[in-house]
């Protein structure tokens, strides 16, 4: 029987990326948005994070999107995949999201962007996270919510049902933007906001979609997703839905990726907190 925790190849998810490092740049284009927008959101806090951590940092391309900004002074770098780190400037470290080797109370800041989404036992690397940051630290993530690639899905989900008569996995199950607040909780986390937005992105076929993906690193690595290449018949049969049913009037096609941020802190004293149970002092009934 299959584990229900093992979602994942991570074995996959390494090579896929190894295999994407060699021309990553030419596709980076969704993690530089969202690295943008994960920044954009530390100059309305006012404190310093001196130390900080970029948990699947891929190149090293949120290192630009925080330079300068909220007193880092010292940025470490961690990815799962060897080649992918190697290109980052400055402190890095080959690390896997569901073992991380440091210690408690270790940074002052922790930023993950599109990385987390790949991790089998989410809550568990959250409680990771908690505890590697000194208290009152902060923990930014961006990943994909549940809507992205909708389109992906149910185009390959109607022609397999046609070419193969029956359905199988090809497309990662992303988070829900309605469980997130409580999976932060769940790990300890203090003061959870977490907020989606949709982004879309206009491709001139779905091929070229794939192309993309593949180019990200982010091709599936579904731990029961069918094995080796993937039919021409069914490739061709999917391209032919999806542009019937999600192109424009010129042509186009669209793929919708929803943006997920979680933002939350470890607790400390001198967080806001609750008022105690029955401690209020106005009385809610009408006369």
């Amino acid at each position: 029987m299959p584990d229900p925790s093992h979602i994942f190849d991570r074995q996959r998810v390494r090579k896929h990326r190894d295999r994407a490092s060699a021309h990553f740049g030419l596709s980076d284009f969704l993690l530089r948005e969202t690295a943008q927008r994960l920044a954009d959101r530390l100059p309305d806090i006012m404190r310093q994070f001196p130390l900080a951590l970029d948990l699947g940092a891929h190149t090293g391309l949120m290192a630009e999107y925080l330079a300068g900004l909220n007193g880092i002074e010292t940025l470490v770098q961690a990815d799962l995949s060897e080649t992918m780190i190697a290109k980052a400037k400055g402190l890095r470290l080959v690390a896997d999201e569901e073992w991380l080797p440091f210690a408690e109370n270790t940074f002052d800041l922790v930023v993950s962007n599109g990385s987390l989404h790949w991790v089998n036992d989410l809550p568990g690397a959250l409680i990771q996270i908690c505890r590697i940051l000194k208290p009152d630290g902060l923990f930014l993530a961006m990943l994909p919510g549940g809507e992205t690639l909708t389109e992906l899905r149910q185009s390959f989900e109607q022609a397999e049902m046609e070419v193969s008569g029956g359905l199988s996995p090809r497309v990662s199950p992303f988070i829900d933007v309605r469980e997130a607040g409580s999976l932060l909780q769940r790990a300890g986390f203090a003061l959870p906001v977490v907020d989606s937005e949709m982004l879309t992105v206009s491709y001139e076929h779905p091929l070229k979609l794939l192309h993309d993906l593949r180019r990200m690193g982010e091709t599936s690595a579904l731990a029961e997703g069918r094995k080796g290449f993937t039919p021409c018949s069914l490739l061709m049969t999917m391209a032919d839905h999806y542009l019937k049913r999600f192109s424009d009037g010129e042509g186009r096609i669209r793929a919708t990726f929803e943006l997920v941020a979680l933002t939350a802190w470890k607790p400390h004293a001198s967080q806001p907190q609750p008022a105690k149970r029955g401690s209020g002092q106005m009385a809610l009934r009408s006369n």
